[in-house]
């Protein structure tokens, strides 16, 4: 499988292009800014990019969703709860002193337990709100790999202190959903090193099981 993964925009966030490398069918998650250095790696890699996946709705994961569809003519993809922040991502992203375009509606929502396939690869979403309402993890069991947005960092968590976030929530995504996979499944986060669940659930200072 083709997998990677540049940092984008002025907070730092992990964008992910993965890719089937018989059909050369992708997708793009998290494409928050830098869109034409997405097209270039998309390009590089000779990919058909089927869809873009938001993690979740912040400004800073959703910044290049316009420019992306426009040059690949994918679906766009994102849960329900977190629609109505595509709509407001200049907006808020002004009020931090930063720039970012706002988001056209998506294609298809995502919903716990949907599958995407793209080639002979299959993404298995998971619903882990809390840091915001809608935010969905990535999994693919085959590749021992989930994408975890801003629910889980390497040592660290997302933060709650934004309008619909839950401490209690991202808790119990983290727990429920997140630390029941394998020890070995490598946890690629939204922003940061990409860590392992089995490490997170040992050493993660601010989740106590």
């Amino acid at each position: 499988m083709i997998f990677e993964t540049i940092a984008v925009g002025p907070l730092g966030t992990n964008c992910f292009i993965l890719g089937c490398e018989e059909t050369k069918e992708g997708v793009v998650v998290d494409p928050g800014a830098d869109a034409e250095r997405i097209i270039t790696v998309v390009a590089r890699h000779g990919l058909r990019v089927k869809c873009v996946i938001n993690t979740h709705g912040h400004f800073d994961h959703v910044g290049g969703n316009r420019r992306l569809v426009e040059a690949t003519g994918a679906e766009l993809f994102i849960h329900g709860d977190d629609v109505p922040m595509l709509s407001r991502a200049s907006d808020v992203a002004a009020m931090y002193g930063l720039a970012s375009d706002n988001s056209p509606q998506p294609q298809r929502l995502l919903e716990d337990g949907m599958a995407i396939t793209f080639g002979r690869h299959t993404l298995q979403v998971l619903h882990t709100p809390g840091h915001t309402p809608g935010g969905c993890s990535l999994y693919l069991p085959a590749e021992d790999l989930v994408i975890t947005g801003d629910t889980l960092f390497a040592d660290g968590v997302g933060r709650t202190d934004f309008p619909g976030s839950s401490h209690e929530a991202l808790m119990t995504s983290i727990k429920g959903k997140l630390f029941v996979l394998p020890d070995a499944t490598r946890a690629w986060p939204g922003h940061g090193p990409a860590t392992t669940i089995g490490h997170e659930k040992r050493y993660n200072p601010y989740v106590t099981l």
